[in-house]
């Protein structure tokens, strides 16, 4: 399968199952789009039908170079990786590498589109104890099998408001790590208002990542991240944030904005995380229901999709100037990145991945908390309901019938089974609006990628 298109200046052509990508020039794109299907003899007379200027060796060596890749496997590659569809977790089966603990189901801010509720999950709110908390780090040391770094983040509600219990627990975790043979790395996802000098401290020390919610623009982020009071936070929390990152010398952290309905236009506040000195950034399209205000629209969309192609020039721009930045999505990695196993199977939510209740029970992940029906047992007797585990298990990008023909398929890996549940009713379905904005952000991706390999 092949995925053309031009963005800035350049014509890309991805071949989707090798993952080559090809920067080319006008002339081989369009014969790329003639050449299967057709006898050389017809793909030429095509050809110069478009190109009448172009003599017929210039075609006949366009067209043999296109041939040379088709060959050599990096052009026109056949799918082979069905069968491979849920190998990996079937090798990872029982084994855990990765607990969201919600240390906090209650939270200071009262944000308009959060999908927690509050933080309180649609149940009652609640804190995790510290009793609770060890045994569901003794749960993942047990069930990770040989597995030697393991993943721990701490989330909310606003975890900050249970900070005694996070420190003890990593302190305990710490403690365990070398007799079992194990490496914690830690999260912590914050809105920031209870950031003082020893979380600060702790988090420099301990946190292997720090993630921060800001969605941008005073007026945006003061809009729907309010207080109880109905008061905005941006003023309270920013010099809170610079001061926390200027003191992580470098070590891991991003901004984590939300864009809604209200403002499609994310790239001013982009700008405005960069004019206040944050470099590692994500802005994350809100999920919501159709009918909820907040939700993006169609109209939305191209709005949306230019913001995308304006931050990849903006990217760019940067970059000769000296002033790079990250943007999370962008992130990815053409020549090495996950393994075939990995894009199919998809991010292990269920299986490799949980998320613990302040009372010990487990989910499939931090968006299924609160939905019973996805309850997947507890940190004690672990696993119990797995027919529901095993829908997780059966969950990869050939599972789902509109992604066997997507070119983006094996970069999204099926994308997120909460979306996809939120939207459709089921973890197999296809939240499309998600799918659009992912393959507009994957071809800018790709679009950074090459612009950097040409200079």
């Amino acid at each position: 399968m092949i995925h053309q298109y031009k963005l800035n200046g350049y014509n890309i052509v991805l071949d989707v199952c090798s993952g080559s990508i090809h920067a080319v020039d006008d002339m081989t794109f369009d014969m790329v789009a003639l050449y299967e299907g057709r006898e050389r003899a017809q793909t030429l007379a095509a050809m110069r039908e478009k190109y009448p200027e172009a003599s017929d060796a210039e075609l006949g060596e366009v067209y043999d170079q296109l041939t040379a890749l088709k060959n050599a496997g990096r052009l026109f590659a056949p799918d082979t990786f069905a069968p491979m569809a849920g190998k990996l977790k079937e090798k990872s089966a029982g084994v855990v590498k990765a607990l969201c603990l919600h240390v906090a189901h209650t939270c200071n801010l009262n944000c308009a589109y959060c999908f927690a509720s509050q933080g309180k999950y649609h149940g009652e709110r609640a804190v995790m104890s510290l009793d609770v908390g060890k045994r569901a780090l003794d749960f993942l040391i047990e069930n990770s099998g040989t597995r030697r770094n393991l993943e721990v983040d701490f989330f909310g509600g606003e975890p900050l408001m249970n900070w005694d219990v996070v420190k003890e627990l990593v302190r305990y975790a710490r403690a365990r790590e070398k007799e079992a043979g194990k490496n914690f790395r830690f999260t912590l996802t914050t809105n920031g208002l209870l950031i003082d000098d020893d979380v600060i401290d702790f988090c420099n020390r301990e946190m292997h990542n720090v993630v921060l919610s800001l969605d941008g623009r005073k007026e945006v982020h003061d809009r729907w991240r309010v207080d109880y009071a109905g008061n905005g936070s941006w003023e309270r929390i920013v010099p809170k944030f610079q001061k926390l990152v200027a003191a992580r010398g470098g070590k891991g952290y991003y901004m984590r904005g939300t864009f809604t309905h209200g403002n499609p236009d994310f790239l001013k506040d982009i700008q405005t995380m960069l004019d206040l000195g944050f470099t590692e950034l994500s802005m994350e399209p809100v999920v919501a229901a159709p009918d909820d205000p907040n939700a993006l629209t169609e109209d939305d969309l191209p709005i949306v999709m230019e913001q995308y192609e304006e931050l990849a020039k903006l990217m760019l721009a940067r970059e000769k100037e000296g002033r790079p930045f990250t943007f999370y999505h962008y992130m990815i990695d053409l020549t090495g990145g996950p393994c075939i196993y990995k894009r199919i199977s998809g991010c292990g939510s269920g299986t490799e991945y949980m998320a613990v209740t302040p009372w010990g029970d487990l989910y499939p992940c931090h968006q299924f908390v609160g939905e019973e029906k996805f309850k997947l047992g507890d940190i004690w007797h672990g696993v119990t309901n797995t027919e529901t585990q095993g829908e997780f298990a059966a969950c990869n990008v050939y599972a789902k019938p509109e992604c066997r023909d997507c070119w983006a398929r094996l970069y999204c890996s099926g994308g997120c089974a909460a979306n996809a549940f939120h939207a459709t009713g089921s973890v197999t379905g296809v939240y499309e609006t998600g799918c659009e904005l992912f393959k507009k952000r994957m071809e800018c991706a790709i679009m950074l990628a090459v612009a950097r390999q040409l200079g």
